[in-house]
């Protein structure tokens, strides 16, 4: 699995608000600033179901990122399997600087480890960046 993590300067609530609600996810879920996310669904529960598509700004590619969750525990952790059999897990943990979050996730085989630990880090950067200028 790759590992990739940040600590966001927030309360664990206002985390989980922002990961988890599709008004908020299609706000900072894209890599970089030529790619947005127009469309979210989000059936936070064991079982339940999630889907946002990415795209290319100018309109020229996007994709369906969805899959189905195998554990939710709120404020705490979300596991889930990806529409084509990877795994991720994602802790969230208070700690006195913030909300660590950890996320761990299969890389599939078409890019290089170190492309998808990028690209899913600047996610995760937004993720921060977002919620910080939130508050």
């Amino acid at each position: 699995m790759i590992t990739i993590k940040t600590t966001v300067n927030a309360s664990i609530s206002k985390v989980w608000e922002f990961w988890t609600l599709p008004e908020h996810i299609t706000k900072w879920s894209f890599a970089s600033p030529d790619w947005h996310t127009p469309y979210a669904e989000n059936d936070l529960k064991t079982g339940g179901k999630f889907k946002s598509t990415m795209a290319a700004k100018d309109g020229s590619m996007s994709f369906d990122f969805e899959g189905e969750y195998t554990l939710v525990k709120p404020n705490e952790a979300i596991e889930y399997v990806m529409a084509d059999g990877r795994k991720v897990e994602i802790a969230f943990k208070e700690t006195s600087s913030g909300v660590e979050i950890i996320e761990n996730f299969d890389p599939e085989a078409e890019n290089s480890e170190e492309m998808q630990r990028g690209g899913w880090q600047a996610i995760l950067d937004n993720f921060k960046k977002y919620v910080e200028s939130s508050i």
